[in-house]
């Protein structure tokens, strides 16, 4: 036990050590795509430290695939959401980027529309197509179960990014990729203490529901707001979907029903980016009047930071090519890929906002 310990330990340093040399290297109604991308060099991402990443390793012979040279290999990418949305638009760019740079045979590329059947369908329409190494962005946890089993059904294993999928890791799916949705909860709370003087009534723009990045996003607020500010009463928590309209919606109705709001905590900067024009449609001051922190680390959000309409952001980083491409690579060349990859996110605030609209997207 001790040395399949230790062996999956190995595995993970092993990748820490890969990943982090290719991102040093290189690596809904929304803004445009010029703002989507921003300075890839400083935003590439990395994982945490080895400790940071968890679950049984998985590697090609555990799995039961087929070995493959990536540079001789069909490989399928199946986006969830529409690409209105810059975390969107800059993860589908990393993952062409990269399959560009290592020289992927052929990148097979599809759009969900925010909707799962349709999801379902472009991964087995990919399978049908001849894809060897799948590369999912789920749109919820739950629903996939019919192109997962497509998938194991021809021996092509599947890697998730940025939201898991409640199925057997090893099985039905390699490895996920992101950030601690939980972690990211507390960390916005913990802002929202500090721009609040741990005080207000504070208002959750929720995220699309059926996902685990809405549901750790909201536990991780709710439970350090509760143990660290009994001062901050949650007043309300409402779906936004992870838009930008249907965020303003839902602030424009918060202002009249509850008009007392001090604050407001976005689990994405498309609905904070709402939130912000709402407010300024009521005659009221964003950032100052009242407290805005989401997460993300889109560049409109920084830039509103920066122009004091804002008070924090928590990066959610989507240039997932590099880690993406690292992993299978790693996994092909006969290594353990730990069930979940951690990666590091920074913070946004006053202090580094304007330096730092280079790195965000």
């Amino acid at each position: 036990m001790m040395t399949q310990r230790r062996s999956r330990t190995f595995a993970a340093a092993c990748l820490l050590a890969a990943t982090a040399t290719l991102a040093a290297a290189g690596c809904s109604k929304s803004e445009t795509t010029d703002t989507a991308s921003g300075d890839s060099s400083q935003g590439a991402q990395a994982p945490k430290s080895p400790e940071a990443s968890s679950g049984a390793g998985c590697s090609l012979r555990t799995y039961g695939a087929p070995k493959l040279d990536l540079k001789n290999a069909v490989v399928g990418f199946s986006q969830s959401e529409k690409e209105a949305n810059p975390f969107r638009i800059a993860e589908t760019q990393s993952i062409k980027d990269e399959a560009k740079k290592i020289g992927v045979r052929k990148l097979l590329t599809t759009n969900a529309q925010s909707q799962l059947s349709k999801q379902i369908s472009d991964i087995q329409d990919m399978l049908s197509q001849g894809a060897q190494f799948l590369i999912v962005a789920p749109l919820n946890s739950d629903g996939l179960e019919p192109a997962l089993k497509a998938a194991a059904a021809k021996k092509v294993p599947v890697l998730t990014i940025d939201r898991k999928v409640n199925s057997t890791a090893c099985k039905d799916y390699v490895a996920f990729l992101g950030s601690d949705f939980v972690e990211q909860g507390k960390r916005a709370a913990d802002a929202m203490i500090k721009a609040t003087d741990g005080k207000g009534k504070v208002a959750i723009l929720l995220g699309a529901s059926g996902n685990n990045v809405t549901t750790d996003r909201t536990k991780g607020f709710v439970d350090r707001i509760e143990a660290e500010a009994p001062g901050i009463e949650i007043v309300a928590q409402q779906t936004g979907e992870f838009a930008r309209d249907k965020g303003q919606q839902v602030m424009e109705q918060l202002i009249q029903s509850k008009p007392d709001i001090t604050a407001v905590y976005a689990e994405n900067d498309e609905m904070g980016l709402g939130a912000v024009t709402a407010l300024k449609a009521a005659g009221k001051k964003p950032g100052k009047d009242v407290k805005i922190v989401s997460v993300d680390g889109t560049r409109n959000a920084v830039q509103a930071l920066a122009n004091g309409e804002y008070n924090a952001v928590i990066e959610s980083n989507p240039r997932f090519g590099p880690l993406a491409f690292a992993t299978a690579q790693k996994f092909y060349g006969g290594e353990e890929i730990p069930e979940n990859v951690i990666i590091t996110d920074r913070a946004y605030d006053e202090t580094n906002a304007a330096q730092s609209l280079g790195g965000a997207y």
